[in-house]
C-alpha cells in the first residue's frame, strides 16, 4: 500500500509538471519545475501542520512513537516529491552537491520511518520545518524571473525567508533534534540522520548570513550613494 502510495504521487508530480509545462511553455523547464515545488511546499506545510498541531501527536513529547496512518501518508505524499524533483535536478544538472545531499537525505530519512513504521511523528516535523520557507524561496526566484525583486516585495521576501529559517529550522530544530536523540523510544538510525540533516540546515544557515551580510552591505553602499546624489542636486540648486 506504501509503495503504491508513493507510486502515485511521483506520478502525480510528474503530471503536474507536465501540465505546466504545456501551460508555460514559452517559459521553460525550470519555470514549470519551480512551480511543481512551490505547490508541493504549500501542500505538504499545510498537511504536515495539520498532522502536527491538529491530530497530533507532536514530536517533542512523542519522538519515535508508531507512524499514524495521516503521517504516513504525508510521507508518501512527500516522498513521491523527492524523487521527483531528484530526478529532474540530476537530469537539468541545476543544483550543486549541497542540494543533492539535501534530497538524497530527504529521500533516506523518509523511507526509513515508512518502512520502519516507527518516527513519522518527528519525520513530519522535519519535512514541516524544512519546507515551510521554501515557498518563499520559489517566490523569490520567480520575482527575480519577472524583474521585480529589486524592490520593497523581494526586500520583504527575504526578510521573511530568514527570519522563518533562523527561528523554525534552526531554532525550533535544535529543540526537535534534542528531542529526538533524548528520546528511548527513536532508533538509532533515526537518531544519526536527524543530527546529519540538523548538521546540513546549519550549512544551509551559513550561506543564509553570507547573502544577507552581501545584500546589507550593498544596501547600505546604494543608500550612500543616493544620499551624495541628493546632496549634489542641492548643493547645484543653490549655485543657480
Amino acid at each position: 500500500m506504501l509503495v503504491l502510495q508513493v507510486f502515485c504521487s511521483l506520478i502525480g508530480w510528474f503530471c503536474l509538471y507536465l501540465l505546466f509545462c504545456y501551460t508555460f511553455a514559452q517559459r521553460g523547464a525550470e519555470w514549470s519545475c519551480r512551480l511543481v515545488t512551490l505547490s508541493h511546499g504549500v501542500i505538504i506545510v499545510l498537511l504536515t501542520a495539520y498532522v502536527l498541531f491538529i491530530e497530533g501527536p507532536l514530536p517533542f513529547t512523542h519522538a519515535g512513537t508508531e507512524n499514524t496512518e495521516l503521517q504516513s501518508v504525508s510521507l508518501a505524499v512527500c516522498l513521491g516529491y523527492f524523487f521527483f524533483d531528484m530526478c529532474w535536478c540530476v537530469c537539468f544538472h541545476t543544483e550543486g552537491p549541497l542540494m543533492l545531499a539535501h534530497h538524497a537525505g530527504s529521500i533516506v530519512g523518509i523511507l526509513l520511518a515508512l518502512i520502519m513504521g516507527v518516527s513519522g511523528c518527528e519525520t513530519c516535523g522535519a519535512i514541516f520545518g524544512s519546507e515551510i520557507t521554501n515557498p518563499l524561496l520559489q517566490t523569490r526566484w520567480f520575482l527575480r524571473q519577472l524583474g521585480l525583486y529589486d524592490s520593497l516585495l523581494g526586500d520583504a521576501v527575504d526578510l521573511l525567508f530568514i527570519v522563518l529559517f533562523a527561528t523554525v529550522r534552526v531554532g525550533v530544530g535544535t529543540v526537535l533534534v534534542y528531542c529526538e536523540v533524548t528520546s528511548p523510544r527513536t532508533t538509532l538510525i533515526m537518531k544519526l540522520g536527524g543530527v546529519a540533516m540538523y548538521a546540513l540546515a546549519w550549512v544551509f544557515m551559513v550561506d543564509i548570513a553570507r547573502f544577507c551580510c552581501k545584500k546589507s552591505r550593498a544596501k547600505y553602499k546604494k543608500w550612500q550613494e543616493n544620499n551624495k546624489l541628493k546632496e549634489a542636486q542641492k548643493v547645484n540648486e543653490k549655485s543657480e
